[in-house]
């Protein structure tokens, strides 16, 4: 470690302590029990990064940190508190410190922040300073849905916690973990990405993480993980050589109703549940349509595609659909508007006859209604009532009802699967394990394979 440290708190002890420590990393430091010494040395431009604790004699720490902010905007400040509140955890992060540590904290840990901070700190010293493009951003939204996911992200980057991304299939899962990983403090170090195929293997498992020496490991759809692969990972977990990796996890399904109902092991769930970030639907924030559209046909431009435009009926021929694949089909359908569409501009009519020959989204029931197949049910329950003369039907009707549903959905969806028990469970929105529970309940056999699930 190398740089000038700024260290004010008013604690003799916590002064020395981190003034040893961080001199034997190999910093220089100039400890102060006054902020208006450390306010003071900022300004005559020394230090390459400030610790500053927030409850001083003469002020207070986060007050000062915004007086550094307007002469040395780009100085990396740590703060530290005894006063650990949420509401100092918010102020220190609206005040832009390079991270905050409540007391006791963890030497090592800021160790490894002080670190960190300095090597932004160079970097920014070397790195030719470029306007940010927004067409180069990986998320992409205006709406009130999205701005709440922004602000949500901003708060888990740097938090050394699990992170759990929720979403459909299409809603940017993926990006959004790699986003979490390049904007946080370990980003320097490696994502590792670990599938179904690796974690099946127990040294391969380990293997994951010593690879990732403290950086992050990507679990893509955690709740498909068979019941050994999730084994392996626990283990792997709890055997980590070094520094602990932050696991980042997405999923199509809520882990924690899966652990309560026995199809996803607890002892995983309490590994790797953290901070929950739920990406909403497109359907769900039609209003970023226009944006989207935008970003895809640059991007094919910028591959060699003709750049075309969208006509506004057009755009509003899109807001209509409910985009069951989301943000990844409707990039599809943009480059297939793209090469089909016979003018520079696209109109509505060109996006209609394309959105026909896509799948028909499901019923969502923003309506109210009883869906597809409300109205048939209740029939028939109505009639198995009034066939009761009065009376009421014996007892468990529910489960005897869920069953006789369940029987034909089950095998009907794995006829039209082709046998496919992935496309089976992404057609019916359940993972693979519950899928296979409920064919061996049923006592459906797998056409692939000629025997019960």
């Amino acid at each position: 470690m190398d740089g000038t440290v700024l260290l004010a708190d008013d604690d003799a002890a916590v002064r020395k302590v981190l003034a040893q420590a961080l001199t034997k990393a190999g910093c220089k430091v100039h400890a102060t029990s006054m902020l208006t010494t450390l306010v003071r040395w900022a300004r005559e431009g020394r230090g390459d990064l400030v610790i500053s604790d927030v409850v001083m004699p003469d002020g207070n720490g986060l007050e000062s940190l915004k007086e550094i902010r307007e002469f040395r905007p780009k100085l990396p400040v740590i703060v530290i508190s005894a006063k650990s509140t949420m509401a100092t955890a918010i102020e220190a992060e609206e005040s832009e410190a390079f991270a905050y540590l409540p007391k006791p904290f963890d030497l090592p840990d800021l160790l490894r922040k002080a670190r960190q901070g300095l090597e932004l700190k160079k970097k920014r010293k070397t790195a030719r300073v470029q306007p940010v493009d927004a067409e180069e951003l990986p998320l992409i939204g205006r709406s009130r849905a999205f701005q709440a996911v922004y602000l949500l992200l901003a708060k888990v980057v740097n938090a050394d916690i699990p992170v759990q991304i929720f979403g459909e299939s299409g809603s940017g899962k993926t990006l959004v973990a790699n986003m979490v990983h390049e904007h946080g403090d370990r980003r320097s170090l490696p994502l590792i990405s670990a599938g179904p195929a690796l974690l099946g293997d127990p040294d391969a498992a380990a293997a994951v993480f010593a690879r990732a020496r403290g950086g992050s490991v990507l679990v893509d759809e955690i709740a498909e993980l068979a019941p050994e692969a999730q084994l392996n990972l626990v283990r792997a977990i709890d055997a980590q050589p070094g520094e602990a990796a932050r696991l980042i996890s997405t999923s199509q399904f809520d882990i924690g109703a899966l652990a309560e109902r026995g199809e996803f092991r607890k002892d995983l769930f309490f590994r790797v549940s953290g901070i929950a970030v739920r990406l909403p639907p497109l359907r769900e924030r039609l209003d970023d349509i226009p944006l989207l559209v935008d970003h895809f046909l640059r991007m094919r431009a910028r591959d060699g595609s003709e750049f075309k435009s969208f006509s506004d009926e057009a755009l509003d021929a899109l807001r209509v659909y409910k985009w069951p694949g989301n943000v990844r089909q409707l990039e599809r359908l943009v480059g297939m508007l793209i090469v089909v569409g016979a003018n520079a501009e696209i109109d509505g009519a060109d996006v209609e006859a394309l959105l026909a020959g896509q799948p028909s989204p499901p019923d969502f029931g923003a309506d109210g209604s009883n869906g597809i197949f409300g109205s048939e049910i209740e029939a028939q329950l109505r009639a198995h009532f009034e066939s009761c003369g009065g009376g009421l039907p014996a007892p468990g009707l529910h489960m005897r009802v869920l069953r006789e549903v369940e029987g034909p959905l089950f095998k009907l969806s794995l006829e039209a699967a082709g046998g496919n028990r992935a496309r089976c469970a992404e057609l019916l929105g359940i993972n693979r394990n519950t899928l296979r529970k409920k064919m061996r309940e049923q006592g459906i056999r797998s056409a692939a394979r000629g025997r019960l699930a």
